[in-house]
């Protein structure tokens, strides 16, 4: 599951004409690079709302679903709406708005994921490497690589999550961070760290900042 959705507030003034994931990184739109790492994947499913007719124009050409939310429903409202066509979880999620370079961070995930003791696996990055972002971090690590929240790593956008708590949620538009909150306290809440650069690409100065990562590991 890809998110498109948003509505790229604070990318804005390139989102006034354009979605989010559909501006430009180094001469390929933010979706085409969250794709390249969904490659083998299957099925896909991209979710729209704002200026979704853009989306579903550029993907047109593509064997992938594309899901139109006339009214926004969120991460998790987002993936509620989409599970008919993704089919029994769990199921990867992915944010359109980062570039990455290193291993493929799906791969990474798939990797370390362990359903037994795990309900959600997060892909983190540790603050010092996180490009584009400015704050503390969302997420502290233990030992075992169980998450509370706190300083030191930052979501990625990317993670392994299973969809059952969904049902139980009673409004339609909703986030993600509802389950991760339920998982949390049972021990169920996982992260991993990734291996490589990673840059937020959900602001104007973040552009620059992943063209330069790009180009500084040679993916450019």
């Amino acid at each position: 599951m890809i998110f498109a959705a948003g509505f790229g507030t604070r990318m804005r003034p390139l989102t006034e004409t354009h979605p989010k994931p559909l501006i430009e990184v180094a001469g390929r739109p933010l979706i085409d690079h969250a794709l390249h790492l969904a490659q083998g994947s299957e099925p896909i499913v991209v979710n729209t709302h704002y200026l979704g007719d853009q989306i579903a124009r550029h993907l047109s050409d593509r064997d992938i679903h594309v899901v139109h939310e006339p009214e926004i429903l969120d991460t998790g409202g987002g993936l509620r709406n989409a599970l008919p066509l993704l089919g029994p979880g769990p199921v990867i999620t992915l944010n359109s708005d980062a570039v990455w370079t290193g291993p493929n961070p799906l791969d990474t995930l798939r990797a370390a994921w362990d359903a037994e003791r795990m309900d959600a696996l997060l892909l983190l990055v540790p603050v010092p490497a996180a490009r584009g972002y400015t704050g503390e971090g969302d997420f502290a690590v233990d030992t075992e690589g169980r998450l509370t929240r706190g300083a030191g790593h930052v979501y990625s956008g990317a993670q392994i999550i299973k969809p059952e708590g969904l049902a139980d949620v009673p409004d339609a538009a909703f986030s993600l961070n509802l389950l991760w909150n339920a998982m949390q306290p049972e021990g169920r809440l996982f992260g991993v760290v990734h291996q490589g650069g990673w840059c937020d690409v959900g602001h104007p100065g973040g552009i620059a900042e992943a063209e330069a990562m790009l180009e500084e590991s040679g993916h450019v």
